[in-house]
């Protein structure tokens, strides 16, 4: 095993004259699967292509985009792991000075990563094809709210002038565009593939049955315009159901095929059986560098991907879908073995999991043949055809944790606690506090009133009272100190000052303050953003509150701290504005007490 080539003198020294693709990222080179850079690029040199790794380059200018010299079929155009925006700005729009996907912790990339790197590569080599990917590309791929610019922007395929999209994990389309331009096709004519997102200015030739959104002008005037067509890209993501989709701008169309299908186990497990390092690039090291997005992940295994929990605030259902994929037991046991083998294993698995790891299978038998449902979520509110299980999942726990070097093996990525209340076999619910969690189990409820829940697409409060108090029970039988930690959410679409006093006073009743808070962050292609954006639930039509100003949504963030003095104002002030000064005294439910008087 070897890294890919990252400068001039690798890839002479690999025996490479002229590369077939070079791959440019944002993010320090890491060749782990949990990286999608790492994925994409072992998946062409797997097939026999010859493919050079840009990480990071210098955006002042296209010197960095002509190391390799032009690569014979194009570039390949990623912003790294995550949006770019996301990764430079907190919630505040403040820049942040840290990038734990850089290769030294501070920030390198360029806002709007993927139209900076696009363009640079085009002046470098003016007639290669480039093709854009990634999640950034994905969420970006039709007209999307931004919340930096706090306007409509156009697709990102337009932005970049990029010469084709790829949505989506990829590890099917790569392999397709790779080879039509092998075939000696070029990107623009590759408009009969899944997964790809096209500009033309004539859509004659398309099917009837495609679907026309309302074009990006109309978007730009009627924010109603936006929220339904919003909706009709949601229910078009699944590969079984979705029809091709058109968005026409001045003088072109920008056209979405249908996802790719999602991917057979088998291919799956081929895909993270590939020769990875599992390590950041030598030369960091050699500089005494650290890229310290790897720690979580070097000794994790990825079980899974998708997501049918229907979170309205995550876009996951835009990248991978509602379908679950998952690989064998025998796969993830191997693996397992792979990281036992690494000199600085210390004999602790840190996750065995995906989006929701104990989303093992399926959500229904139907998906088999005829993808998700376009018109219902699977879990909030439950389906009467979800089944619930968690049988497998646990069979591979019990496998790796009986290996000879593993101590522990840990889930951390996160357990749906609706699905897992669900199950009526408690077997998986009982070792999961026995075995797998270290002091604490996070789980996500986010919120506890139920109008904010609804909006938020999560399971209502009385199902996580439910599963806290099974939590607590189970601890209790095998003589367990574990806490549950909950994760929440203020400024939420739907959360008024109302909803968070409500969501203060929960935080009283249980004794707990959080010591940090997450504020909604609106992020593209997601269904709160959109609200936050309209004031409409796209798939609903119905209006919903939207806290937009820095000071409501500093009044939020004050009363989930409320014991904070630095607080005390801003809570008061709340409590003040919602007629609650009931909670202000020397009771047991107060939230603080009155101000003394100076005399």
């Amino acid at each position: 095993m070897t890294f890919l080539p990252t400068t001039y003198q690798e890839m002479i020294e690999q025996g490479i004259e002229v590369p077939d693709f070079v791959y440019v990222t944002g993010d320090a080179y890491v060749d782990h699967p949990s990286f999608g850079a790492a994925i994409i690029t072992r998946i062409l040199e797997n097939r026999g292509y010859k493919v050079c790794v840009l990480a990071e380059p210098d955006y002042k200018s296209n010197k960095d985009f002509k190391r390799f010299g032009k690569p014979r079929l194009g570039f390949l155009i990623s912003g790294g792991n995550i949006d770019s925006m996301v990764n430079n700005y907190s919630v505040a729009k403040i820049r942040r000075k840290r990038d734990v996907y850089s290769h030294d912790g501070f920030n390198h990339r360029p806002d709007r990563a993927l139209i900076v790197y696009s363009k640079l590569a085009r002046s470098a080599y003016p007639d290669t094809d480039i093709i854009i990917g990634g999640i950034e590309a994905s969420l970006r791929r039709l007209a999307h709210y931004d919340y930096w610019d706090d306007d409509l922007r156009r697709s990102v395929l337009l932005d970049s002038e990029a010469d084709l999209l790829m949505y989506g994990m990829g590890d099917i389309s790569i392999i397709e565009i790779a080879e039509a331009l092998d075939s000696g096709l070029r990107a623009k004519d590759l408009v009969y593939l899944d997964g790809i997102v096209y500009k033309t200015d004539d859509i004659s030739f398309l099917n009837d049955d495609c679907i026309v959104l309302p074009s990006y002008e109309e978007l730009k005037r009627d924010k109603i315009k936006y929220a339904e067509s919003f909706k009709i890209q949601y229910e078009n993501t699944d590969h079984y159901s979705a029809k091709t989709l058109v968005e026409k701008y001045d003088n072109v169309y920008v056209v979405q095929n249908r996802p790719n299908r999602p991917l057979t186990q088998m291919e799956l497990d081929d895909t993270y059986e590939l020769p990875y390092e599992r390590d950041y690039h030598f030369s960091y090291k050699q500089k005494g560098e650290h890229v310290a997005s790897i720690d979580e992940v070097k000794f994790s295994l990825a079980s899974n991907r998708g997501c049918f929990g229907g979170c309205s605030f995550c876009a996951l259902t835009f990248h991978q879908g509602r379908i679950i994929q998952s690989r064998s037991k025998e796969s993830l046991v191997n693996e397992a073995k792979k990281l036992i083998a690494l000199d600085d294993f210390k004999g602790y698995i840190h996750d065995v999991g995906g989006p929701t790891a104990n989303f093992y299978h399926k959500a229904c038998d139907k998906q088999e043949k005829y993808g998700v449902c376009t018109n219902r979520q699977c879990l909030s509110p439950r389906c009467p055809n979800l089944k619930v299980s968690h049988t497998d999942y646990l069979d591979i726990l019990r496998a790796i944790r009986k290996l000879d070097g593993i101590k522990k093996v840990f889930v951390r990525s996160g357990i749906r606690y609706d699905y897992l209340i669900y199950d009526e076999d408690e077997t998986f619910f009982e070792e999961l506090v026995q075995y797998h969690i270290s002091g604490q189990l996070k789980v996500a409820p986010e919120h506890i009133a139920n109008e904010v829940l609804d909006v938020m697409g999560k399971p209502r409060r009385e199902v996580y009272e439910r599963f806290k108090k099974k939590y607590e029970e189970i601890n209790k039988k095998y003589h367990k100190d574990q806490y549950l930690v909950p994760y929440l959410m203020s400024s939420h679409p739907g959360s008024d000052i109302h909803s968070a006093i409500a969501l203060a006073e929960y935080l009283r009743d249980i004794h707990y303050q959080p010591q940090q808070v997450q504020d909604f962050y609106p992020t593209p292609s997601t269904i709160s953003t959109v609200i936050y954006y309209t004031g409409i639930h796209p798939l609903t039509g119905k209006e919903v509150f939207v806290e937009k100003s820095p000071h409501g949504k500093a009044m939020q963030r004050a009363l989930m701290q409320y014991k904070n003095p630095k607080n005390y104002s801003l809570v008061y002030e709340a409590l003040k504005k919602a007629n609650r000064l009931d909670l202000v005294g020397y009771g047991p439910k107060c939230l603080i007490r009155p101000r003394r008087i100076k005399k």
